[in-house]
């Protein structure tokens, strides 16, 4: 072989080296969570759903986690993070982070769960969302009402309710519209207590002073962060509360009425998983989630000196002796 032979071989391989190498390099996952590491749900069922689908972590897939700790503010700068780390796909729990998750990129696929990625203008429609964003929904405002009902139903003499709710989150909105509408039929009076970061000291403190005989919690993300502290108050003042987080429950909290995140985020996975093997996000229909668990801890329902009705025992999914 003469020598300039030689020498294009080697330098062929050389160029055709580091393009085999970055074929082979494992694609790489951003999640991004408002609260702390290992206090949600959500990211434990996206690992599980990712490995049902032959994902093994740092060997096929790269998973990046980055998390705010509570600090809402972070939360566009850790997105940042994970795109400068040129990540394949961005998972995002929840509207706020998503919405944040949009504003960074329109090119980068965005898997989510969500409230109501419509009206929250996340995508232009559930069986075709466009853009780069899919996932699931929950549609959660379109349940909230029931949020009252089953107070009403567990505590017949509550009268007024505290919700502790984000109004920059259009699918929180959207539940406080329908608790607002179903109320008078109820005959109950809301009282509404914003949670965003300038207003959640005030509103924690008007948990105890405002004559409520009641409490929902929505499932704004930031209030999963506050679980311990909000069941923590809830008992020292025994107050009933109905929060949006099965987790909840387990935590001490009286009742939960919500969907399952773990599982909705085992079934993400799939969409993780089919937007690496090269289909469009926009072009993926958004599932909507139709399960809803509800789940009544017996020993608050004593240690607040409350009868829970045999008939919505009954109809729990899962009772807390």
């Amino acid at each position: 072989m003469l020598r300039r032979d030689v020498i294009a071989l080697i330098g062929g391989a050389a160029v055709a080296w580091p393009l085999a190498a970055r074929a082979q390099q494992a694609p790489r996952l951003g999640y991004v969570w408002i609260g702390t590491k290992g206090t949600d749900g959500s990211v434990a069922g996206l690992r599980q759903g990712l490995a049902d689908r032959g994902y093994v972590l740092g060997r096929n897939l790269v998973l990046e986690e980055r998390y705010a700790d509570g600090n809402t503010e972070r939360v566009a700068a850790l997105i940042e993070e994970l795109l400068v780390l040129k990540v394949d796909v961005l998972a995002t729990p929840g509207t706020p982070i998503t919405r944040a998750a949009q504003r960074a990129t329109s090119t980068v696929p965005i898997v989510c769960v969500t409230g109501d990625p419509v009206g929250s203008g996340l995508a232009a429609s559930l069986s075709r969302p466009g853009g780069n964003i899919t996932g699931l929904s929950l549609l959660s405002g379109d349940y909230s009402a029931k949020w009252l009902e089953l107070l009403k139903e567990a505590i017949p003499k509550v009268r007024r309710v505290g919700v502790l709710w984000n109004p920059d989150n259009a699918g929180i909105r959207r539940q406080m519209e329908h608790m607002q509408q179903a109320a008078p039929t109820l005959a109950l009076g809301l009282t509404a207590l914003s949670v965003r970061p300038p207003d959640i000291e005030s509103s924690m403190s008007a948990i105890t002073s405002e004559s409520l005989d009641a409490l929902v919690v929505t499932d704004d993300p930031f209030l999963e962060t506050l679980l311990p502290r909000l069941i923590a108050l809830a008992a020292q003042h025994r107050l009933p509360a109905l929060y949006a987080f099965s987790t909840s429950v387990q935590q001490g909290a009286l009742m939960s009425y919500s969907a399952n995140f773990f599982e909705l985020w085992r079934r993400a996975a799939g969409y993780v998983d089919r937007i690496l093997k090269g289909a469009r996000p926009g072009e993926l229909p958004i599932e909507q989630a139709t399960e809803v668990t509800l789940m009544i801890n017996l020993r608050t329902a004593r240690s607040l000196g409350l009868t829970i009705p045999p008939s919505l025992l009954a109809r729990a999914d899962e009772v807390i002796e």
